[in-house]
């Protein structure tokens, strides 16, 4: 999908999507009850559809319900399989490291494919962890063929890889017979998504918590309870939005809980700092422009998601924004440190990166409409998008089609505030 996007003053109030993050935890929470589950807010997202999917191949099913909700009948565990199984995760990275430990509670041998990227990323943790059990855990030809059954007790992982694995196994350790422990290796990156999957686990009467700052205790024996939930709103994705709001003004967020422990709402707090004027409302939050935004220095290992429209707003701030342990970015969708930089450097922004730091100059050039590459990356496509609205002249994104990985919605909210956005090939 290839599409132009133009200069435009955003104005309105747009409601922020549902959390994709706390969508794949209720989802898989759902699936692994016994009875049935009413979720409000899980998007046809291409990350949900394939966590949908394997959950089929866990034996829940979910169905669409005529007022958007998703009904979830949980397959309910323990449960054995009598055959092998094989799961396509698409491009999801959660889907893949949420997925792992639960298929590997059974003896029976899953297959596990996807995208070639996403095949391509660490699972260092689990094959570490795999190992230590005696389990087969093998990667070859684009594939991830393991077997079970995982046992429990006190289990070490490193914690500067991804959360992901430290959520896969909460999923999967309370359903085991014995109690199980995971001690984190620091430093520990994102813990704030391990904290939302404890809040989650808890709405369906699973108990999982920390016994020191790197120590999570799981007792296990324990079982899914069904019920109905709404997903909260997504900072991370209202983060595009906002930063727009922050350059521009004249934007309103809704549908954002300002109690969320969703790590990404660090978003405010650096828009806060870098000088934007924001305002809490009884229905979420307003933005006005202001005089000047200034450059900071940034940590982005707990929020990786904000990296790519940080470094845009980075071009908005007077000084050198420094964006810092990013190493992990590199494991992305894309490399996003080299995506991000490669892009800005095609309309002669000033940037430069080493292997876990950013830094851009706020200075945007006056470029000429330019082709740029989204790398099949959707938070790098829809950073682009907010790049192009903001600057002086169009983009024409390569690869616009990316967004539909986490928000098919993101073109349409863009034009619901005034963007301008032509579809040039579908």
């Amino acid at each position: 999908m290839i599409v132009r996007i133009s200069p435009a003053a955003l104005s309105g109030a747009l409601a922020a999507p549902p959390s994709k993050s706390l969508g794949h935890r209720a989802l898989l929470c759902a699936g692994l009850a016994a009875g049935e589950s009413t979720l409000l807010g899980i998007p046809d997202s291409q990350d949900m559809l394939a966590t949908r999917e394997g959950l089929s191949a866990l034996g829940a099913q979910t169905t669409r319900l005529k007022d958007g909700s998703l009904r979830v009948r949980g397959a309910g565990f323990p449960r054995e399989f009598s055959a092998p199984r094989s799961v396509f995760c698409r491009e999801s990275g959660s889907t893949l490291r949420f997925l792992i430990p639960l298929f590997a509670l059974s003896s029976q041998e899953t297959v596990f494919t996807g995208s070639p990227r996403l095949m391509q990323r660490s699972q260092s943790v689990y094959e570490e962890l795999f190992a230590a059990q005696g389990l087969p855990f093998v990667r070859e030809d684009g594939t991830l063929r393991l077997r079970g059954p995982l046992k429990g007790g006190e289990l070490r992982l490193r914690g500067d890889i991804s959360s992901q694995f430290l959520t896969g196994l909460l999923l999967a350790l309370p359903l085991l017979e014995e109690d199980s422990a995971l001690c984190v290796t620091p430093p520990f990156s994102s813990r704030a998504y391990v904290d939302l999957t404890m809040q989650m686990l808890s709405r369906f009467h699973v108990r999982a918590g920390f016994s020191g700052e790197y120590r999570l205790e799981i007792p296990g024996r324990q079982r899914y309870t069904a019920r109905d939930l709404a997903v909260e709103g997504d900072y991370s994705q209202a983060a595009f939005f906002a930063v727009a709001g922050a350059v521009q003004g004249n934007v309103r967020l809704t549908n954002l809980d300002p109690g969320s422990l969703q790590g990404d709402k660090a978003i405010l707090s650096i828009l806060s700092a870098c000088g934007a004027r924001l305002f809490p409302e009884p229905d979420g939050l307003r933005f006005a422009a202001a005089p000047a935004l200034m450059a900071q220095e940034i940590d982005v290992d707990p929020i990786p998601d904000l990296m790519p429209i940080l470094s845009v707003l980075a071009l908005f701030c007077r000084g050198q924004t420094r964006l810092m342990n990013a190493a992990r970015l590199r494991d992305k969708e894309s490399d996003r440190l080299a995506a991000m930089e490669e892009e800005l450097r095609r309309l002669h922004c000033r940037v430069a990166s080493t292997r876990d730091s950013m830094a851009i100059e706020g200075f945007l050039p006056a470029y000429g409409e330019t082709e740029m590459d989204c790398h099949n990356d959707h938070r790098v496509a829809m950073s682009l998008a907010i790049l192009a609205t903001l600057g002086p002249s169009p983009l024409i994104l390569h690869g616009a089609q990316a967004v539909d990985k986490s928000y098919p919605a993101f073109f349409r909210h863009l034009q619901a505030l005034g963007g301008r956005v032509e579809v040039l090939e579908a």
